[in-house]
Parts: C-alpha cells; structure tokens; sequence
C-alpha cells in the first residue's frame, strides 16, 4: 500500500465516523480527492500527499477550472479542501496548501418546482389499472406531501408510518432522523397500495419492513424512483426538467408560499442551517409581487 492509499484510506474512516455524511456526499469527496491524487501522478510524479504545496494545487486547479463548469470546480475544490483539513487535523502535515484557494463564486441556482395543477396531471397520468399503478401514486404523493429525499423514500419503513398521529419518521443524512407530518391523501395512496399491490407480493429477505417494493419484492433504487418520474412527467406532458427532488423543492416552496413558518420548513426538509431552506422564498417572484401589491400601503388605491 502507498502513501496515499494509506492517507485516504484514513481519510475514509474519518469521513465515515468523524463526519456522518450521506453516501453521495461520501462518494464525491472520494472522487474529488481522485482527481486530484491522478493529477500529481501524472504531473509531479506521484508526489507523497503530505509534501503537497500550494503551487501544485494552483495547478490543479487552473486545470479543472479548463474542464469543469463553476459548479462542478467549487464542489471539487470543497472535496480537496476536506481532505487537506482532514490531514492537518490528524498532524500529518503542518501547513494546509489549500489555505489561500478560493472556490469560483457560484450564483445561486433556483430549482425547477412544479405548479399544484402540474402535479394533478402527474398524479392523473398514473395507470392505475397496472398492478404497479397504485405504487406509484403512493411514491408521488409520499414525495410531494412529505417533501423528502429519494434516498429517504426509498428507505423509508412500514413500522415508521404512524396512521393514527398521521406522521412518518424519516432517517436523513447523517443518519438523523425527523419527524415528518404526512397528509390524508399520502396516507390513503399508502393503505391502497399495501392492499392492492404490496401485500402480494413475495417479499424477499431484508425488505420485510420497506414501503416500496418492485415487482420481485426488493426494495427500489434510486434509478428506478427516477425511471418512475420521468416517464409521468412525459405522459403527463410536462415540459420542464423533473426529478424526484423537484417533489421535494415543490413541497417546500408551496409550504413557503402559503405562509409556513420558514423555521417549521427547515425542520420538515431536514435542513441543518436555516439558510438552505431561505433559498425557497426566492423562488416564485411573481407570488412574492402579488403579495407585495395586495397588502403593502403604497400599493392600495387612494
């Protein structure tokens, strides 16, 4: 094992422990610090990690930035920024030579959200005739009414639906769990897909308590959830680029609009800074002028 096998191997362990990040974020530090581990090979002959200076990661950098879009450059610069942390923290080196790079400015990118009606025409797309029909109504509704990420829906329990309090508990990033307000019409999509679908099937081993099953009985990947949305939103002939996060964006941005306290939001998203979530009272300018004609005391008529 090299040197650097050995520091990113470290470096994994701290990441899984120490940190507690979700498996994407987990895997695009990795691929981050990849790049830049082939870089050095290729440039500096594989120079040992620790005698990195900051003249060589300049390099990389104005390498990438030849490359990769802004976003893309910031979230790689972020990634090798965590593992040079990481190694001053563990006093394998004294100095950081990411100290003085600075990621590109990234504007802020407002996420596609669907309109109440859009939703009803994907929702009204749904075969319901097809044993799978009443699955996927139950995921869109799940999706939409409880504004969470596919990787929660798709892990998302049976013994964690609570019918009666009409609330689900959510295990989040960082394996934090929430609790989740879940309305009528999601809870009654669930029950009708238990009864016409779920309950048939041949569950296979480990999958007893996941909601959402494919037809073999194994839990759902993240693929196939965005397989499902996707080919509703083309029957339901939307035009705009949706994801199964466009639910999650949409759920918030309704709540925000509809006058939701932005505290309350946070929490239901699984925020950790308030400031993730504020990005949801910019979305919808011509709400916000309408609002803003309705009630401020200069717009009313003399």
């Amino acid at each position: 094992m090299n040197k650097w096998d050995k520091h990113i191997n470290d470096y994994k362990k701290y990441l899984a422990i120490e940190r507690g990040l979700s498996g994407n974020t987990f895997a695009a530090y990795l691929s981050d610090v990849g790049k830049f581990r082939k870089f050095i090979e290729e440039r500096y002959a594989g120079a040992d990690p620790i005698h990195i200076k900051s003249d060589m990661v300049t390099a990389f950098v104005m390498d990438i930035a030849a490359r990769y879009e802004t976003r893309t450059q910031a979230r790689i610069i972020s990634g090798l920024k965590s593992f040079f942390g990481f190694l001053l923290y563990s006093d394998k080196i004294s100095e950081d030579p990411t100290a003085l790079i600075e990621a590109p400015k990234i504007g802020t990118k407002l996420p596609v959200v669907l309109t109440v009606d859009e939703i009803d025409a994907i929702i009204s797309a749904i075969d319901l005739s097809k044993p799978e029909g009443h699955r996927n109504k139950a995921i869109v509704e799940v999706l939409y009414g409880c504004g969470l990420r596919v990787s929660e829906l798709i892990n998302l329990k049976i013994s964690h639906i609570f019918f009666d309090e009409k609330f689900v508990k959510v295990t989040g990033k960082g394996n934090k769990e929430r609790i989740v307000p879940i309305n009528d019409k999601a809870l009654k999509a669930i029950e009708i897909y238990m009864e016409h679908y779920r309950n048939k099937l041949p569950v296979k081993k480990g999958s007893e308590d996941i909601l959402f099953l494919n037809r073999r009985g194994a839990q759902l990947t993240r693929f196939m959830i965005n397989a499902i949305v996707r080919d509703l939103t083309q029957r339901a002939g939307i035009n705009k680029n949706v994801t199964p996060h466009t639910f999650r964006h949409s759920f918030a941005t309704h709540l925000v609009e509809g006058g939701a306290d932005l505290r309350a939001v946070q929490e239901m998203l699984g925020h950790e800074s308030i400031l993730t979530t504020e990005i949801y009272t910019h979305l919808d300018r011509n709400f916000l002028r309408k609002t803003i004609l309705e009630h401020h005391p200069r717009s009313k008529k003399a």
